[in-house]
């Protein structure tokens, strides 16, 4: 018998960013700190590149250029499209070259993903009809007005259809590039990352909370209380608890969770708790029941049905799945 020849190492996700003159270099350090290489802390499951419509010296907002060899057609074989913002005038029309390579790219496969107002781009190429859509918040009444039937959605960090992806403002582009890399290699590969960008790999709240609204004194920051719990997930909390611990009334803190991360206190915590459980799932061997009791969930029946509603899938399940993945 002929032996069978092992496989191969898997095949990178190729992700390319399309920069559009005067590119905003934010979102685009984003976007290259969560996908380009750290090796070898982490392992090397993307290469990153970049594109433009007419290759030579790209324009910054920064004060400098950028020097791109590669054209549209590098965006011919990517597997992930990413366009990190579009910063002309408000009458300024999306060039027809580009918006023929994003719509080819998304009809033959490809994901595209628009960070901050990268989203006019999709919507320019039509990929935004009849879905929600993220922006930045200053620019998503201009966002709805010029393409009525994107659903533009102003509070939200980032919006994930899947195929087609958008994300608010700045920051908002590394929440979603993280939420890209845990759908597609699990939680436990997007925490390294975050590690090494000394950051968490989850934001809470909506972008409503950035929009124009002076910060909160610094009494009524929620940083060591959230950073006390992080450390013990393993405990039952009630918010009381966290009420009494932050000095305030339990309707106080309430309001102070919903003001500033948009989401209640007991939220919070149930979703650092499921992030604290894939993790497990993902990298150990530990009975569901262990899980439970690591990640303050009590019991393994309690932890089956809080993964199932914030997840659609079972623990076990879900540990096959990566499983099967990091076998592949």
């Amino acid at each position: 018998m002929t032996p069978r020849p092992l496989p191969g190492p898997p095949v990178p996700h190729r992700v390319v960013a399309l920069l559009l003159p005067p590119q905003d270099t934010f979102p685009l350090a984003c976007a290259t700190e969560v996908f380009g290489d750290h090796r070898p802390a982490v392992p090397a499951h993307y290469t990153f590149g970049v594109c433009t419509e007419h290759p030579g010296p790209v324009r910054t907002r920064a004060g400098y250029d950028l020097l791109v060899t590669a054209g549209l057609d590098a965006l011919e074989d990517a597997d992930t499209v990413l366009v990190p913002g579009w910063q002309q005038p408000a009458d300024t029309e999306v060039p027809p070259a580009v918006v023929d390579a994003v719509g080819r790219a998304h009809r033959r496969g490809a994901r595209v993903v628009g960070l901050c107002s990268g989203a006019f781009v999709l919507a320019a190429a039509g990929l935004l009809d009849g879905r929600r859509a993220a922006t930045h918040w200053a620019r998503a009444t201009e966002l709805a007005a010029r393409f009525p039937r994107v659903r533009v959605d102003p509070g939200v960090l980032y919006v994930d259809h899947g195929d087609v992806a958008t994300s608010a403002g700045a920051a908002a582009g590394v929440d979603l590039c993280l939420h890209l890399v845990r759908e597609d290699h699990g939680a436990a590969h997007a925490l390294r990352i975050a590690r090494r960008m000394v950051m968490p790999p989850h934001r809470e709240g909506c972008q409503l909370q950035y929009a124009e609204l002076p910060a909160p004194p610094a009494g009524d920051s929620l940083a060591p209380l959230l950073e006390w719990l992080a450390e013990r997930l393993d405990r039952p909390v009630s918010v009381a608890e966290m009420a009494v611990r932050s000095q305030v009334s339990a309707r106080t803190l309430t309001r102070r969770f919903t003001e500033q991360l948009g989401i209640s206190p007991g939220r919070w915590l149930l979703d650092r708790r499921i992030a604290a459980t894939r993790a497990l799932l993902e990298e150990t061997d530990l009975p569901v029941e262990t899980i439970a009791r690591r990640v303050g969930l009590s019991s393994a029946v309690n932890l089956r049905r809080r993964f199932h509603e914030a997840l659609r899938t079972t623990p076990a399940a879900y540990r096959r799945a990566f499983r099967a993945n990091r076998a592949g």
